[in-house]
């Protein structure tokens, strides 16, 4: 007896069967864990380059059942990426996620002296399974790439994300709540003692949106507090409510890190600032006038402040906007001090003077943003800005000198 088919049951039929030749290589592909597997977030200490100053987070599967050992890494960028430099000064370098075992990233780490630390999470077998899942599928060539943001988006912050996803609604997770700094000030915690001229660049880049409390959420853009806010999670179980984390152990303790240089930026910036004011009083005392030093100062300073413009408008870090610091940055010095000379100058250079110098009234409120560095910079601002409003007296006006010379050629 033959059986008939219908049409259409056949071609649902088929499309299962082709649907399920789609899927089954990534169920293949992904393995069970074993009761024995385990889940850890790794804590790795800040290094001596900029990128690693802050620290490194990672998440890492280990079970010793099936071999299974990877670290999920979502710091990874590429130096052979095209515009490197370009693309990593705008904000729009791609970063991505690798994996590898872990004792082949620690290797580099302790190359680099900086402390690890592992947290072993307290996960059933089912959630262990499900952070597994999402990180293996966070790791599929069109997932792994991603929109690095230094505070908002980077290596710590997916690590509360990817526990979230495997653990749901019972986990209880508030981020970090022991303090409440703003990411300026986070920042100043880490690189104003350690890398004072580091702390010193960031914090001339950085504009307003830094200057926002971060919320509990978002303080754990630094992997120690992402650690801490770990610490302080706790997960619901069949017995109960119980601690996020197990058992907190460290894998290396880095050595000490070497003092920085006796030249700070404070010490710098100060010491130029009473050699100015030296010369200044020298320079009045004597009736000498003279710009050459305005014209190195004013350069620098105008130099700066297209760079700052350039990182406002340029950039897509989301943190580089709103920058006041370009109220004594002013980009307008670089070409504007050269019109000016001992012989003569433009009669509108007394305005702009004036308006450089409420710029440089308002910039005060902001200079405490620094760690006190911008004070002496201020200073030695201001004093030069004095000395040639003192001078502009007795410097002729260009265009009234080429009046009179046009009046003395009429007359002979």
């Amino acid at each position: 007896m033959r059986i008939s088919i219908p049409r259409q049951l056949r071609n649902i039929s088929l499309f299962l069967f082709v649907f399920w030749l789609k899927i089954s290589p990534a169920f293949a592909q992904m393995p069970m864990l074993s009761p024995e597997a385990k889940a850890s977030l790794v804590t790795v200490g800040p290094g001596q380059e900029l990128y690693s100053g802050f620290g490194h987070s990672v998440l890492w599967i280990y079970d010793p059942v099936t071999g299974i050992d990877r670290a999920y890494n979502y710091g990874t960028f590429s130096f052979g990426e095209g515009n490197f430099y370009i693309k990593f000064l705008r904000g729009t370098l791609p970063y991505s996620l690798s994996v590898s075992e872990l004792s082949l990233q620690a290797a580099h780490w302790q190359m680099e002296n900086r402390s690890i630390s592992e947290q072993v999470l307290n996960l059933s077998n089912s959630q262990k399974q499900k952070l597994f899942q999402f990180l293996e599928n966070n790791y599929l060539p069109e997932n792994r790439e991603y929109q690095y943001k230094f505070f908002y988006d980077n290596c710590s912050t997916r690590m509360s994300g990817a526990l979230q996803a495997a653990c749901g609604d019972s986990l209880i997770y508030n981020g970090y709540t022991k303090e409440k700094l703003s990411f300026r000030q986070w920042i100043d915690r880490y690189a104003y003692k350690q890398k004072p001229w580091a702390d010193f660049g960031m914090d001339l880049a950085i504009g307003a949106p830094s200057d926002e409390i971060a919320t509990a959420y978002q303080a754990t853009f630094l992997p120690d507090n992402m650690a801490k806010a770990f610490t302080d999670a706790k997960v619901k179980t069949a017995k109960g409510v119980e601690p996020l984390v197990l058992t907190t152990q460290p894998l290396f303790t880095a050595a000490s890190p070497a003092p920085p240089g006796f030249l700070t930026p404070a010490v710098c910036f100060w010491t130029l600032a009473v050699l100015v004011v030296a010369f200044t009083y020298w320079q009045t005392k004597k009736e000498k006038i003279n710009f050459l030093l305005d014209k190195v100062l004013f350069s620098i300073v105008g130099l700066a402040g297209w760079i700052l413009l350039l990182l406002w408008f340029g950039t897509n870090h989301g943190v580089t906007t709103w920058n006041y610091d370009i109220l004594w940055a002013f980009p307008l010095w670089l070409p504007v001090i050269f019109v000016l000379s001992e012989k003569k100058k433009p009669s509108w250079f007394q305005f702009f003077l004036i308006f450089y110098g409420f710029l440089l009234l308002c910039a005060t409120g902001n200079a405490t943003k620094h760690n006190y560095v911008v004070i002496p910079i201020l200073l030695m601002l201001i004093v030069r800005v004095y000395y040639i409003n003192n001078s502009l007296s007795k410097i002729p006006s260009g265009e009234k000198e080429y009046g009179s010379e046009i009046a003395d050629t009429k007359n002979s």
